[in-house]
């Protein structure tokens, strides 16, 4: 039976039409697998499945997720990473053409939520931080391109934090039933936005950030490269490190519009 496969024209490039079509026919597709996103079961022939591959300095690894948890796509890692999670399940580095569930940890954003005053108002805030650093597709170079990616969006640096960051137009925040469930980005060539980030599962936020995000009908979005900010316990702390971050030129931010109630 065909396989409810997503294979983006990315993954397409990279392993060749044959093993595409082949993947596509449920030649190679699992028919269960655990998702690389959020690692819950999956099953091909039941619900939409992305094609996921990592790709390192010598070696490729086809990964499967929900489609609904990540798009079909190719994500840069370094061989070191990619080598270290096919040891850390067994076995040695399968080829492109054997599905593999891999999981590099720099694939995962941190999101938290919190308040933020800003010219004497509180603003509903959205800090993003990867777990490890974040590559640009297709560069085989050591570093961090985490920020300039997101620049190139339109998300503007912030050398601290006084003023409301301007609106990047054709992003939003997607809030549901007081829950956040996305970060979406425009499509392609003008189509329906897509994810950006997605929650495994939505995420609670607080009455009172709920309330400043109905009031403003925007969330302000911080981002800064891994090691930036980390996970703190309180809005102030929390405020502490997004200062810092500013303050040594690691942090970006724009106003994103709410989607949702």
């Amino acid at each position: 039976m065909p396989r409810m496969l997503d294979v983006s024209d990315a993954v397409r490039a990279e392993i060749g039409d044959e093993e595409a079509d082949r993947l596509l026919a449920g030649e190679n597709a699992p028919g269960s697998y655990d998702c690389t996103s959020c690692r819950t079961p999956g099953d091909s022939e039941q619900e939409r499945t992305s094609t996921v591959l990592f790709v390192g300095d010598e070696t490729a690894v086809l990964a499967f997720a929900h489609a609904s948890c990540l798009p079909s796509q190719v994500v840069q890692v370094t061989e070191e990473q990619l080598q270290g999670a096919v040891r850390s399940i067994g076995g040695s580095a399968p080829g492109v053409g054997e599905p593999h569930q891999a999981v590099p940890e720099q694939a995962v954003l941190g999101v938290t939520s919190g308040l933020v005053l800003i010219e004497g108002e509180l603003h509903p805030a959205l800090v993003v931080e990867p777990t490890a650093p974040i590559v640009r597709p297709g560069s085989t170079a050591a570093g961090d391109d985490f920020l300039p990616l997101l620049i190139e969006q339109g998300y503007m640096p912030v050398t601290e934090l006084v003023t409301v960051p301007p609106v990047l137009h054709g992003w939003s925040v997607l809030l549901a039933v007081g829950q956040l469930h996305a970060v979406l980005q425009p499509g392609t060539n003008g189509g329906q936005p897509v994810a950006w980030w997605q929650a495994h599962q939505p995420l609670q936020v607080t009455d009172s950030w709920r309330a400043a995000a109905n009031k403003h009908q925007q969330v302000l979005m911080f981002a800064a490269p891994v090691g930036s900010i980390g996970r703190q316990p309180r809005e102030d702390l929390l405020r502490q490190a997004l200062d810092k971050a500013a303050a040594n030129g690691k942090l970006v931010a724009a106003a994103l519009p709410l989607a949702g109630t």
